[in-house]
């Protein structure tokens, strides 16, 4: 019988990446409480619609990339291809909107497109998202915030912040007019991706990746030519804010994100250590959003950054720590009495010294089998119940560790002194 595989792009995180993870994680929830937002957690399954009408119709994403099904009710649902539409939806429906809101979240995110490095059919999100705030002073606090992560997580050096104004919906229909006037002029001189674009989205054009295309648009009217004034008066202000808080940026007149909800300000992070998967963080204002799907108005901008290229642009640039061991402690026991006594000690530990990870050996085995797990699983010290510990009330402590061993002396702990002792090794 053959074995069931993973579906392809959906990958397992396994037991040696999962610190990677988790270290992650933790800098990146500590950096939004820190910033005095709160976390919100939605489901991975919405309707249809929602996307449809939030992402838009005519992106990539709603055409070709969203995973969608009818349920047994013939509803039409989607697992969500991004976080901001059901973050949105979910501020609406419980009424989180009557103040200004600073929201975050993490989880599972859904696009059926080619697997690659760093790029899955299943990814994982980290998106952030602030409502009732229209001033440029907002966009400027997610910059500072995404431009801290990179300090914290030690990559600053190897990221760049790229940043545009696509103005309002009537700035940006007129530009639109004339690149499509520009761009059907020299059509046969387009690659077919953005051939088809032309009609459907022509400013995603301006994100191709066929340099014969991105040279073609050397010549075409500038986007920065059509901004209203006062896109171009919060763009300024956002300019002058980074530059007091010393974050350096380029103006990327081409960027303008793959999304049709967003307006003014857009900006993305990138870096060249992950090949031509570039961007590691993208976001911008989307003040039409809310009232789009059904909410009053109310602005919002936000960004979201995917964590598998987070861990890869560590890894990239060696600043993924360690990996961490399995346990600080393993203890191993032979005999039933010994067996006893060690889970019953190993109990009151982990109430006095939560703190402490403590693997207690399970399933038998010789004592040099017990003794090899205990080597293998990282911990820096055994502690081992035989016969003879039983009898005289004690715990041999054992160093496993090579940097440990001129320190730690392998002695017989007395099980009233076996916390103190811990406590004081592990201080140290």
């Amino acid at each position: 019988m053959s074995t069931i595989r993973a579906v392809r792009g959906m990958n397992d995180i396994l037991p040696d990446e999962t610190p990677y993870w988790q270290y992650i994680e933790t800098v990146i929830r500590q950096l939004m409480s820190g910033y005095g937002y709160s976390e919100i957690r939605m489901p991975i399954v919405e309707r249809t619609d929602l996307f449809r009408r939030g992402v838009g119709e005519v992106t990539d994403i709603v055409e070709k990339e969203m995973y969608t099904f009818e349920d047994r009710s013939e509803d039409s649902l989607t697992l969500r291809p991004e976080g901001t539409a059901g973050c949105v939806r979910a501020a609406i429906q419980h009424g989180l909107l009557n103040m200004a809101q600073r929201l975050w979240y993490t989880g599972p995110m859904f696009r059926y497109e080619r697997p690659q490095k760093g790029r899955q059919r299943q990814f994982h999100q980290v998106g952030a998202e602030a409502f009732g705030i229209a001033s440029p002073d907002m966009d400027a606090e997610m910059i500072l915030l995404t431009a801290r992560l990179w300090r914290d997580l030690g990559v600053a050096e190897h990221v760049e912040l790229q940043l545009n104004s696509i103005g309002s919906a009537d700035a940006r229909q007129a530009y639109k007019d004339a690149l499509v006037v520009y761009l059907r002029e020299r059509a046969e001189q387009l690659d077919e991706d953005s051939q088809r674009r032309l009609d459907s989205n022509p400013l995603r054009i301006l994100d191709s990746k066929n340099p014969d295309t991105q040279a073609l648009l050397d010549g075409a009217p500038a986007l920065g030519d059509f901004l209203d004034e006062e896109s171009q008066a919060d763009f300024a202000r956002l300019c002058e804010l980074l530059d007091a808080a010393g974050v350096p940026y380029t103006v990327n007149q081409r960027l303008v994100r793959g999304l049709d909800y967003y307006n003014k300000t857009v900006f993305e992070w990138v870096t060249d250590q992950l090949g031509a998967q570039g961007t590691v963080c993208g976001g911008g204002r989307y003040d039409g959003l809310v009232e789009q799907l059904g909410g009053k108005a109310v602005p919002g901008v936000g960004f979201a950054m995917g964590l598998e290229r987070l861990v890869l642009l560590l890894e990239a640039c060696d600043t993924l720590p360690g990996a961490n061991a399995q346990a600080d402690i393993y203890v191993v026991s032979f005999g039933d009495d010994a067996q006893r006594q060690a889970v019953a000690a190993t109990e009151r530990l982990r109430d006095s010294a939560s703190a402490l990870r403590i693997v207690q050996h399970t399933g038998g085995g010789s004592f040099k089998s017990q003794m090899k797990k205990a080597d293998k699983s990282g911990a820096r010290v055994a502690l081992i119940w035989g016969e003879d510990e039983v009898a005289a009330g004690t715990v041999s402590l054992k160093a496993l560790r090579a940097e440990d061993k001129e320190q730690i002396t392998q002695q017989a702990v007395p099980l009233d002194e076996l916390e103190q002792t811990l406590r004081t090794l592990f201080a140290g």
